[in-house]
């Protein structure tokens, strides 16, 4: 048994700082790397990467719509040639933090709106998986199963990996229980560790309802920027070790 856990990371930007990107990189096995559009600075990308590479922990290039004002989560209308550009220039800019710090990207995760919009959208997760397999189509892109994002990298010939959620509540669908609805997200480190163990031994998780869904994710995503987010992590990280569970990256 193994599983990967991925947090976002790189997220400060000048004076502001955000999540303690060296204390999770002692816990992650792949972190989730702003590229400028959404956070992050040259500074503090490469700082990460350097991190990351010191750590071996892979590096994966979190792509957002131009959005820093909002951090990536407001919804915007790009046009799909615009989007693919923009997320080709993205994925390269932190290529080259990687190259320099002796590492490279390995795969793509969307941030944010753009995560979102993917899930459904397909001309837009088109547009993001075209910029990669035009990039480099040995990366692979990861995301929630059943997604767009996931359908259109598959037909653009990306791997795909799948991705649950340590900390977020699931609809009986499948499908996460949107932010600001009542349980959508599970502080306690206790129940987090026990959902992220049933996911890797189990292969399923109690849905908000009370219904076990199946869900066979390749990474667990840790929550970089919420209160007690290091403990939470650590915590899962211990948990999962204990049940006899490998952490080792998906790529």
């Amino acid at each position: 048994m193994s599983i990967d856990l991925n947090a976002d990371l790189g997220e400060g930007f000048g004076r502001w700082s955000l999540g303690s990107d060296d204390l999770l990189l002692e816990v992650v096995t792949s972190a989730n790397v702003a590229c400028g559009f959404h956070a992050g600075d040259p500074p503090i990308l490469r700082q990460v990467c350097e991190g990351a590479a010191a750590k071996g922990v892979k590096v994966g290039a979190q792509v957002s719509y131009r959005d820093l004002a909002g951090f990536g989560r407001r919804a915007m209308d790009v046009p799909a040639a615009e989007l693919e550009n923009e997320v080709i220039y993205q994925i390269g800019a932190l290529d080259g933090m990687c190259r320099v710090a002796g590492t490279s990207v390995s795969y793509i995760k969307p941030h944010g709106a753009l995560y979102n919009r993917c899930f459904t959208d397909l001309e837009q997760a088109t547009a993001v998986a075209a910029a990669v397999a035009a990039y480099d189509n040995g990366l692979t892109m990861l995301g929630q199963p059943g997604s767009a994002l996931l359908a259109a990298a598959e037909t653009a010939g990306l791997a795909v990996a799948n991705e649950a959620f340590a900390d977020r509540a699931y609809a009986p669908d499948g499908s996460l229980v949107p932010r600001g609805s009542n349980g959508s997200v599970i502080h306690d480190p206790a129940t987090v560790t026990r959902r992220v163990i049933q996911m890797a031994t189990e292969h399923t998780v109690v849905a908000i309802d009370g219904s076990v869904i199946d869900i066979r994710p390749d990474s667990v995503c840790l929550h970089s920027d919420t209160p007690g987010a290091v403990e939470l992590a650590r915590a899962v990280r211990r948990g999962l070790e204990a049940a006899g569970v490998e952490l080792t990256a998906f790529v």
